[in-house]
Order: structure tokens, then C-alpha cells, then sequence
């Protein structure tokens, strides 16, 4: 875990020294989602601050928050918790009409009812590779809808709750298999940025 935490860190800090000279812009990202069922569900929030390049690219830090419940099919009461985690993210927008990307999370781990069996680790990590709609309105803000699948799908990972697709057997009907993939809504609002000034030809001359 410590080794993973460092690669995320070191891999952020390298990429930030090596856009710091491209930076056009800086936004504020605010996303959310929602899915349930008779067995449970999950709700979240996450908040991003991004820093723009000219190649329309955006990547930054981001923290999250979630809530999720469960009634296991054994027992009649019912669970919910709350946690919180951070990490980083790295957007690529196209024609803006998509977007692709990586988010790279690591999430407090309350989520032990969901499979005992699994090692309790107090932190657990995700990585999502995300991708979807992606829409500009009048430079004042940015709609994102995208599908996001775990590439880690950890054993109690606090989204499990939240998988959108499962996999039922055809004999039974009974739940075999749950993708590990959720959706979010996103809006980036741009903050006021003020670009470099390059020096005129003239200011260039007389400096020599």
C-alpha cells in the first residue's frame, strides 16, 4: 500500500513539473452520483481542482466523500457509513463532445460487511478508467457525463455498492458477477486565470 501511494504521489508531482509551463487555465470540478437497490446503495461527491493546458488537457488533485448502505440477504438489519478519500485525475477532452481519462483515488475502508473474508486494510485503493459526454456552455461551464470502471475492483472496496451492472445466472436469476463500473456527473467552472504575457518584437529590440 505505502509503495502504491508513493508511485500515485511521485507520478502527480512529475506530471505537474512537467505541464507547470503550460498552464492556461484553472477550474473547479464538482461531481456526484447516485445508485441503489432493495439490497443497498451508495451516494457520493467529489471535488476536483484542475489545471487546464493548451492541449486540452486537465489534471489535478481531488478529494471525495461517500455515503453507502446495505441489508444483506442473511440478515434483516440494515448498515450505512460514511468515508472520505484523495487522490488525482487526468482529463483529455475531445472536440468538445467527449472526454477520456484515469482517476486515481485512495478511499477510507469502512466497507468490511460487504465481504468479511477479504484482509481489513483502514485505506483501499481505486483506479478508474473513465470516459463519455463532455460539453462546454459558453465558457461558464462544463458538463461531463462518463462511465468510470475500476481497474482494482478490490474485494471491499466502498464502491461495490455502487456497480451499475451485474450478472445474473440464466438457471436462477441470482446475481453472480457485478461489473466494477459506476457512472458521475461532473461540472468544471473555469476561474479567473491571467495568461502569461509574451513580449512584443519591439520590447524584444529594445531589451538588445
Amino acid at each position: 500500500m505505502k509503495q502504491l501511494i508513493l508511485l500515485l504521489i511521485s507520478a502527480f508531482l512529475q506530471t505537474s513539473m512537467y505541464y507547470s509551463q503550460l498552464i492556461e487555465g484553472t477550474e473547479i470540478g464538482i461531481d456526484g452520483s447516485l445508485s441503489g437497490s432493495t439490497l443497498g446503495g451508495a451516494a457520493g461527491c467529489g471535488i476536483k481542482f484542475g489545471m487546464k493546458t493548451t492541449e486540452n488537457f486537465i489534471f489535478g488533485p481531488s478529494i471525495r466523500f461517500n455515503k453507502a448502505w446495505s441489508t444483506p440477504s442473511y440478515t434483516t438489519q440494515k448498515f450505512s457509513y460514511t468515508n472520505w478519500g484523495a487522490g488525482f485525475f487526468a482529463h483529455g477532452r475531445y472536440g468538445n463532445v467527449v472526454f477520456g481519462g484515469v482517476e486515481a483515488e485512495i478511499i477510507q475502508n469502512k466497507n468490511i460487511f460487504i465481504d468479511t473474508s477479504a484482509t481489513f486494510k483502514k485505506f483501499v485503493p481505486t483506479i478508474f478508467i473513465c470516459g463519455g459526454f463532455s460539453k462546454e456552455f459558453n465558457g461558464i461551464v462544463r458538463l461531463n457525463f462518463g462511465l468510470y470502471y475500476d481497474l482494482i475492483n478490490g474485494l471491499n472496496s466502498p464502491y461495490r455498492n455502487a456497480y451499475i451492472i451485474s450478472i445474473k445466472d440464466p438457471q436462477t436469476g441470482k446475481v453472480v458477477r457485478r461489473l466494477p463500473m459506476i457512472y458521475r456527473i461532473s461540472f468544471f467552472f473555469p476561474l479567473p486565470h491571467k495568461k502569461k504575457e509574451v513580449p512584443s518584437e519591439d520590447e524584444t529590440s529594445n531589451e538588445e
